[in-house]
C-alpha cells in the first residue's frame, strides 16, 4: 500500500475506556497541525454526527454534498467509532471515505472505546482497514500518576493535599480521570464549606459515601459474576478443577481482580474460587499482572470487566 510508515502512521487508531483523554489528544493532533500548516483543513467529527448528517442527506437528496463535505479535509479524525456498529448503510460509506482519504494519502484519525478487533457488528473489510496503520491503547494512569495529578489538580484550586490524602484517593478510584476529578471537587467542596485544610481524614467522610457504594458493588461473588459473564462462562466452570486455558485465564483474571479490587485475604479468595489455596490465588495475581503489562487483549478485557463492575 506504501501511504503508512512509522513516521506518519495511516491511519491512526486510539482505543480506550470513556474519560482517559482520546477525544483531547485528537484535538491536540488537530492544534498541532494547524500551528505547524495553518493552511491545513482539519475535519473532527463524531461518529454519530456522521451517521446522522448521511441520514439527513440521504432523505434530502444530498449524498454528493455529504461525500464531498466529509472528504475535503487534510486530515479526518472520527470519534466514537463504534457507534458505527450494526449501521451497515453507514458502514458502507465510511468504506468508501476511508479508501478516498487513503488513496490520497491524507491522514486519518480514529478513537474507539475498544480495539479495533473487538468492534462486533463491525464489517471485517473496515476492522482490516483500522489495523492498517498504527493502533494505540490509551490506558488508565498508574497509581502515581493518579496521585501526581490529584496534587496538581488541587494546587491549581488553591489548595493543599498532603501525600497520604492524595495516595488514598488516588488507590480508591481507579477508573478514569474524569471520576478522578469528581472525586477531588467533592474533597475541595468539602474542606469550603468545613473551612478547614484536606486531609486523610477529611478525605474520607467527604467520599464516605462514594467509597461506601464502590465497596458494597465491588465484592468476590460480583466479580465472578462479571468475569462469567464477559467470557460467557457458568459460574460451576469458573470455580471447577478443569485447567484447560479457556477457563483458567479467566478464573486467574477473576482471582486477580478480587486481589486488587477488594479487601478480602488470599484465603478467602481460595476459598470462594472451590477451595484453592492462598498460593494459588497469590501465583494467578503475579501471572495476570504480568500479562496485563505485555498483552493488549488481557489489558483490554481487564479494563473491560473493571467498566462493567462500576456500572
Amino acid at each position: 500500500r506504501g501511504q503508512s510508515s512509522l513516521e506518519n502512521p495511516n491511519p491512526l487508531f486510539f482505543y480506550g475506556s470513556v474519560g482517559l483523554g482520546k477525544t483531547h489528544l485528537m484535538h491536540a493532533i488537530g492544534n498541532a497541525a494547524l500551528a505547524k500548516d495553518p493552511s491545513k483543513k482539519i475535519l473532527y467529527t463524531h461518529s454519530e454526527s456522521f451517521v446522522n448528517q448521511m441520514i439527513h442527506a440521504l432523505q434530502r437528496n444530498k449524498m454528493d454534498k455529504f461525500k464531498s463535505d466529509i472528504r475535503s479535509a487534510d486530515i479526518l479524525m472520527i470519534d466514537d467509532t463504534q457507534f458505527f456498529m450494526n449501521k451497515e448503510r453507514s458502514q458502507e460509506e465510511l468504506f468508501h471515505t476511508f479508501n478516498d482519504y487513503y488513496s490520497k494519502n491524507q491522514q486519518i484519525i480514529f478513537a474507539s472505546d475498544v480495539h479495533p478487533k473487538r468492534l462486533t457488528g463491525l464489517q471485517e473489510r473496515l476492522k482490516s482497514r483500522f489495523s492498517w496503520g498504527l493502533t494505540v491503547g490509551i490506558d488508565p494512569p498508574d497509581l502515581e500518576t493518579r496521585s501526581a495529578i490529584i496534587i496538581s489538580k488541587t494546587a491549581a484550586m488553591g489548595y493543599d493535599i498532603p501525600d497520604d490524602a492524595a495516595l488514598f484517593i488516588a488507590n480508591s478510584i481507579q477508573s478514569n480521570v474524569r471520576e478522578l476529578e469528581g472525586a477531588l471537587k467533592k474533597v475541595v467542596a468539602h474542606a469550603q464549606f468545613l473551612h478547614k485544610p484536606i486531609t486523610i481524614t477529611l478525605v474520607k467522610h467527604a467520599l464516605h459515601d462514594l467509597l461506601m457504594a464502590h465497596a458494597q458493588l465491588v465484592t468476590i461473588d460480583s466479580i465472578q459474576q462479571t468475569v462469567c459473564k464477559y467470557y460467557n462462562l457458568k459460574r460451576s466452570e469458573l470455580l471447577s478443577k478443569r485447567r484447560n486455558i479457556a477457563l483458567a485465564r479467566p478464573r486467574q483474571i477473576a482471582m486477580y481482580l478480587c486481589k486488587s479490587l477488594t479487601s478480602k485475604s488470599l484465603p478467602e479468595i481460595g476459598e470462594a474460587f472451590g477451595g484453592r489455596d492462598h498460593t494459588t490465588v497469590l501465583h494467578a495475581h503475579r501471572k495476570i499482572k504480568t500479562l496485563e503489562q505485555e498483552e493488549v487483549e488481557i489489558r483490554d478485557d481487564i479494563q473491560q470487566i473493571k467498566e462493567l463492575l462500576s456500572c
